[in-house]
């Protein structure tokens, strides 16, 4: 009779040890992120989407060479030869460049291999890419085009921006 009201006794304890604990947290402030309307930015370290900066490309191809996916494609610009107007030379900036997201594996050996500072391939915070379909898998870059890059519609011939793509932050931080 003693063991039970021993037993009794060790789980009211318990019982009571855990809603003291529960009654302590109570009035702690909140952590909990309401997910749709906030968002919480990750750490500098995190590799988030490639974008791709088209005016500071040098062309180097030292990224399309490090890549070990073979997820990027890149074409020099040219401009016609001062001696010779029919023949086209390579210029050390970019006509278009292209990441294939289905294929890339984020091993940030692109980014490591470029020489330019800033960087013009980088690793954003973005953790949200929306693909509805696999046209916005494959980004592409020229001139005009923002960060997060176009993709090219083939049933409508044209590039498009993506839709629905919502940037943690408008600006990326390069390293």
């Amino acid at each position: 009779m003693i063991e039970y009201f021993q037993e009794v006794g060790s789980a009211f304890a318990a019982i009571c040890k855990g809603l003291w604990l529960t009654l302590k947290y109570l009035w702690y402030p909140a952590i909990t992120v309401q997910y749709p309307t906030e968002k919480l930015v990750p750490y500098e370290r995190f590799r988030g989407a490639l974008l791709f900066d088209a005016d500071t490309c040098i062309a180097c191809n030292l990224c399309v060479k490090a890549c070990p996916s073979s997820c990027m494609l890149l074409e020099n610009a040219t401009v016609p030869d001062p001696k010779n107007p029919e023949v086209k030379k390579k210029t050390a900036k970019i006509d278009w460049y292209s990441i294939d997201f289905g294929k890339c594996n984020f091993c940030k050996l692109c980014e490591e291999s470029c020489p330019t500072k800033p960087k013009s391939v980088w690793h954003s915070l973005d953790y949200e890419v929306l693909f509805a379909k696999r046209d916005e898998m494959v980004r592409g870059w020229q001139k005009s085009f923002e960060f997060i890059g176009r993709y090219f519609d083939r049933k409508e011939k044209k590039w498009k921006a993506p839709e629905g793509q919502m940037q943690i932050q408008t600006v990326q931080a390069r390293r």
